[in-house]
């Protein structure tokens, strides 16, 4: 039977309606898309033409990160994605002239757009790309994103001038490891290398599973024991958590174990009401504050209470009870107690948009010790290493005003407001209450 056979003639003509909409619209967004692009390639090219007339030494490094920073702070999108943003358009703008147009005439959708370029992008040869992007333009027009990939590799390939080994030896220089948040006190893990060494990993991986859900099905069925229900994939995930925390890394290491010796560290900030137990033994996590994990996320209690009670020492911060704001931070042991402070404080880089953790951030003053600055909280922030080269090598200028509120302007004269964040931890709403928790 025909799916829609029982449509109505109007029905059908709110169906073509829509389709014809939806097209009209995805491809209004491909133009305006390749037009923002278009204005972050302007841009790059700006500052880096300001940075040539003034002669800048860094090749205009300070200055586009300073036009970065005015474009991310008043989007309210951080500066390093701004960068990134003008130099890929720029890559785009540039060097692969008739994509760009093809999009900006919303013949082709920005996915299409970034699947040519990347296929793409070793081809040094301008005439060679002009080719290569024409036949790719084609293939575009008729295949979906995820089709053409496969077609355009194959295009650009033709058009190669160096071998795989030399441009294999390249892209190996571009080898990461990152991060990404998730929801739910969850995050992800990405590496970017060689295909042989990924691919050889996950192997290992998936015969660790599979060898493991194998023995534990084995043993439970003979001593009777509850059966370890973990899928293969999560089974993966936690060998693979296994090995880069307990494992040694011994092609790198030194003879005296420098690099085994290294932990694992996080901060964890939760109010100590999270940790009091309920009546059932567990912590009430319905009438609690979460946990947060460096100031970013939200973890489960269980995982909190387990630090909290694993570590030889933690930091106690003393929180207002109606507005919380910091009013001290002390320790079990002895330590840098202003550091502490700070770290409590400003829980992340003070300039606007940036979220670097702020245990990974310069403590900088505001008015410089060499000029008689105090070295206290209200003249201390944290900066993170670019944004602290930002303050003190470009027109960005900050003033510390009371209680910790940091007031940047930027070179266009623009002011922009950075206040503490808000502590994680209970505040009261009633004038009355006396008690101040941490």
């Amino acid at each position: 039977m025909e799916a829609m056979v029982d449509a109505t003639d109007s029905q059908m003509a709110m169906l073509a309606d829509l389709v014809e909409s939806l097209a009209a619209a995805e491809a209004t967004l491909s133009s305006m898309q390749a037009a923002r692009d278009g204005l972050l390639a302007m841009a790059g090219r700006l500052a880096v033409d300001i940075a040539q007339e003034a002669g800048h030494p860094d090749g205009g490094e300070m200055t586009i990160r300073s036009v970065a920073a005015e474009i991310g702070t008043i989007q309210r999108v951080s500066d390093r994605t701004v960068e990134r943003r003008m130099s890929d358009a720029s890559w785009v703008v540039d060097r692969f002239p008739s994509v760009w147009h093809a999009q900006g005439a919303g013949r082709i959708s920005a996915a299409h757009s970034r699947v040519i370029v990347d296929a793409g992008a070793h081809l040094d040869d301008e005439a060679d790309r002009a080719a290569y992007a024409a036949e790719a333009l084609e293939a575009a027009a008729v295949e979906s994103p995820n089709r053409l990939r496969r077609i355009a590799r194959r295009i650009a390939e033709k058009y190669q001038k160096r071998s795989v080994t030399e441009r294999h030896r390249d892209a190996r220089e571009k080898r990461r490891v990152w991060m990404k948040e998730g929801d739910d006190g969850m995050a992800e893990i990405g590496m970017h290398g060689p295909a042989a060494i990924v691919h050889g990993m996950f192997d290992r991986l998936s015969q660790m599973a599979h060898a493991l859900k194998e023995e534990n099905g084995r043993a439970a069925k003979e001593s009777g024991a509850v059966r370890d229900e973990r899928t293969v994939d999560q089974l993966r995930a936690d060998l693979m958590a296994d090995l880069v925390l307990t494992g040694s890394p011994l092609a790198h290491d030194t003879e005296d174990g420098l690099l085994d010796a290294i932990q694992a560290r996080v901060e964890v900030t939760v109010p100590a009401s999270s940790l009091r137990d309920g009546q059932d033994g567990t912590a009430d996590e319905c009438h609690s504050p979460p946990a947060e994990l460096d100031g970013e996320m939200p973890i489960d209690i269980g995982t909190a209470r387990f630090f909290a009670g694993s570590v030889p020492g933690w930091d106690r911060v003393f929180t207002h009870p109606t507005n919380g704001a910091v009013l001290s931070v002390d320790r079990y042991r002895p330590g840098e107690q202003l550091r502490r402070h700070l770290r409590a404080r400003d829980q992340r880089c003070r300039f606007p948009t940036c979220g670097l953790a702020a245990r990974k951030c310069d403590i900088d003053h505001n008015v410089a010790a060499s000029t008689g600055g105090a070295t206290s909280h209200e003249n201390l922030a944290a900066f993170c290493r670019r944004h602290h080269m930002l303050k003190h090598h470009s027109p960005w200028h900050v003033e510390q005003r009371p209680g910790g509120v940091l007031e940047w302007t930027s070179p266009l004269g623009r002011t922009y407001i950075d206040q503490p964040p808000a502590q994680n931890t209970v505040t009261f709403t009633d004038a009355g209450t006396s008690a101040a928790p941490f």
